[in-house]
């Protein structure tokens, strides 16, 4: 096992929890420590800041320098949804492992573009941050579908809802709009619901959805300005196995602060999950009264390697450390991580297919074949 060397582009909330992650694997999973060889910011004097903060050897404004940095082997892009298809597409040419945020793209040309490349460069991993598949509580579900314990899985209804644009007097930003930040709250919140959905239930075969635009303009310097992108999405899914789901997701509901919640009704009993008590299951089986509720603790996937004492809470941020070790593993040993690239494009399929739905059925398949 080798040590990587890691360049981490972006130093927001998501840069953040990388910098976290890089230094947290090794204590918590073994192995060698990462380099953190260079820190990514928008001008020298951030980047030389940063770099001291988050622990990393140098701080450098240039990314395209720091992408091509021999001492690089895997870049963290955490930037703005409009730099994700170019630092990604330049990464993958200098022959770099990419770990990039979600959304993939700004488009699903972009994704698809983006996939392609990757398919390409077959010894590179890419790595999409889906983190909250690596939540203990969501793997223990995931383990209880697949091994049949609810029985076959009927329905899926799902939720995402933050209220952090629900104040009408929030500034306009890039990521109201489509040059920026592509799309609204689908590709903020509801890719993050997709992931979960496919991981459970399978593969998406139609979409009917309605979008909306609840706070037409927002305030800006220079005068009102437009928001483009939808503020909430509601849909019904059909999935290849037969079984219907309902979808729904909002950054406009007051009060919710990060309610992912999400139930999978089977033939023999009831899941239900809510990340604001990411902690817990609710599980019903046929014959029972109703829900028991179930704690996290070690003998959950990964739990144990932070603590070895049950219902003593998992964070947000553990399950970045997860991330980062699985994508190391795909690194070492070609051990598959995912969603990668190419799984990404599906879950960027589903969530442009909503927005593009206006009420109407948009059938995958079609979406394959059109990227407009």
């Amino acid at each position: 096992m080798m040590s990587h060397g890691v360049a981490l582009i972006g130093t927001g909330f998501m840069g953040k929890c990388h910098a976290l992650a890089w230094r947290g694997v090794a204590p918590v999973f073994g192995g060698v420590h990462p380099r953190l060889e260079i820190l990514c910011d928008v001008t020298q004097a951030q980047a030389d800041e940063f770099a001291a903060r988050f622990g990393f050897a140098r701080g450098m404004a240039d990314w395209e320098a720091a992408i091509s940095d021999p001492a690089v082997d895997v870049v963290s892009i955490t930037t703005p949804n409009g730099l994700h298809r170019p630092m990604a597409e330049a990464a993958l040419r200098a022959g770099k492992h990419v770990w990039l945020e979600k959304p993939m793209a700004l488009t699903l040309a972009d994704a698809q573009a983006m996939a392609a490349l990757a398919a390409a460069h077959p010894r590179q991993v890419t790595l999409l941050g889906y983190n909250y598949l690596r939540a203990p509580a969501f793997q223990a579900a995931l383990a209880l579908v697949q091994d049949g314990r609810i029985g076959t899985p009927l329905a899926f209804r799902g939720v995402y809802d933050e209220d952090y644009c629900a104040d009408p007097a929030l500034p306009w930003s890039w990521r109201m709009t489509h040059e920026g930040g592509g799309l609204g709250a689908l590709g903020d919140l509801g890719c993050h619901l997709v992931s979960v959905m496919v991981a459970l239930m399978g593969e998406v075969t139609e979409v009917t959805a309605m979008t909306q635009i609840a706070v037409p303009q927002r305030p800006a310097p220079d005068g009102p300005r437009t928001v483009e992108n939808e503020d909430s999405a509601l849909a019904l899914i059909r999935f290849a196995s037969g079984a219907q789901g309902s979808f729904a997701t909002s950054r406009v509901a007051r009060g919710r602060k990060c309610r992912l919640q999400w139930e999978v009704h089977g033939s023999d009993g009831t899941i239900v999950f809510d990340q604001e008590n990411m902690n817990e299951l609710w599980i019903h089986r046929a014959g029972e009264a109703g829900f028991t509720r179930h704690l996290t603790g070690p003998d959950q996937p990964d739990f144990a390697a932070f603590c070895p004492a049950p219902g003593h809470n998992f964070g947000f941020n553990e399950q970045k450390v997860i991330e980062a070790r699985d994508l190391i593993r795909a690194i070492d040993g070609g051990v598959p991580c995912g969603p990668d690239f190419a799984e990404g494009v599906q879950i960027e399929r589903i969530i442009h297919a909503m927005a593009r739905s206006q009420g109407r059925p948009v059938r995958m398949e079609d979406m394959k074949h059109d990227a407009a």
